[in-house]
């Protein structure tokens, strides 16, 4: 089952979710659903009483309920129940809460987003814009987030045209990328940042990111032109793109004398931010206090 994993915000509280791109359906995490329309102090406690009564009840919703893996707040996966929309439906009005309205209204509008993606995926773009604006990140990184996302499609499209299968080889070829233009694979290069599952290149500074853009755009560049038929030949490719990246950073480094790869996740980058930003005011202010005294 080919799934997406994503959090949605329901009045900036955290559902975990899933979606299904073969049964083009939303899975949502009951746990977290019922930590909102409760505000149960153990929604897993929770949960489990109001499955027993729903199934004393003979409700076949529970039944059907199955698990799956979602990232927990540790950062690991871990099996969780999760519904469909009709399924959390069902399980809602078994839930006395004067929220369940407007949740149901909010599943509503995930679902018709998610369609009008479908539709224009530029909406996901636009979408993506707001997440990040309101997680604080700055103008200037943000568009080079977005543009990276759109590189990286053109280079999946581009596998994908040549056989690649997504999954392992994927992976393998991300590697070879990342390891030719940084020194490191993915994993390493998370394992640097301090990140467990969160996006790497969401904790990337705007440099490091124009540079694994350059690998991946280069890449997929080579790929159009030579146009190999075995994976061997995406490999060697990947690894050419990827030092094109890499003899770039090199390049930069010896003109700053400053690391290009940096250890900084996005908490610690935006906190070097805010704490500038107070720096600039707080200065401002002595100077104000200063010429009023």
């Amino acid at each position: 089952m080919g799934q997406n994993d994503k959090i949605q915000l329901f009045e900036d509280k955290r559902i975990r979710t899933a979606w299904d791109e073969e049964k083009e359906e939303w899975f949502f995490s009951v746990v977290d659903v019922i930590a909102v329309l409760t505000d149960s102090k153990d929604p897993a406690a929770y949960w489990r009483k109001l499955k027993q009564r729903m199934r004393e009840e003979g409700n076949e919703t529970v039944t059907n309920c199955h698990g799956l893996k979602m990232t927990a707040a540790d950062g690991k996966k871990r099996l969780t129940d999760v519904a469909d929309t009709e399924q959390l439906l069902r399980i809602i009005q078994s839930i006395p809460s004067p929220k369940a309205e407007p949740f149901k209204m909010w599943l509503a509008q995930v679902g018709r987003e998610r369609i009008e993606e479908t539709i224009d995926p530029e909406l996901t773009i636009e979408r993506a814009l707001e997440t990040y604006q309101r997680k604080g990140y700055s103008r200037e990184w943000i568009n080079q987030r977005l543009q990276a996302i759109q590189v990286r499609k053109e280079l999946t499209d581009e596998w994908d045209a040549r056989g690649v299968q997504q999954g392992i080889e994927y992976a393998i070829l991300t590697d070879e990328i990342s390891r030719a233009w940084s020194g490191m694979t993915t994993r390493q290069y998370k394992r640097l940042k301090g990140l467990k599952k969160e996006n790497l290149r969401d904790n990337m500074t705007t440099l490091e990111l124009v540079l694994n853009m350059l690998a991946e755009a280069t890449t997929t560049e080579i790929s159009k032109q030579k146009e190999p038929e075995t994976f061997a030949e995406n490999v060697e490719i990947a690894r050419a793109g990827g030092k094109v990246a890499g003899d770039a950073r090199k390049a930069v480094e010896t003109q700053t004398g400053v690391p290009v790869i940096t250890s900084q996740n996005a908490a610690q980058l935006n906190q070097v931010v805010t704490d500038m930003i107070e720096g600039v005011v707080a200065e401002e202010t002595g100077a104000s206090d200063t010429d009023n005294g």
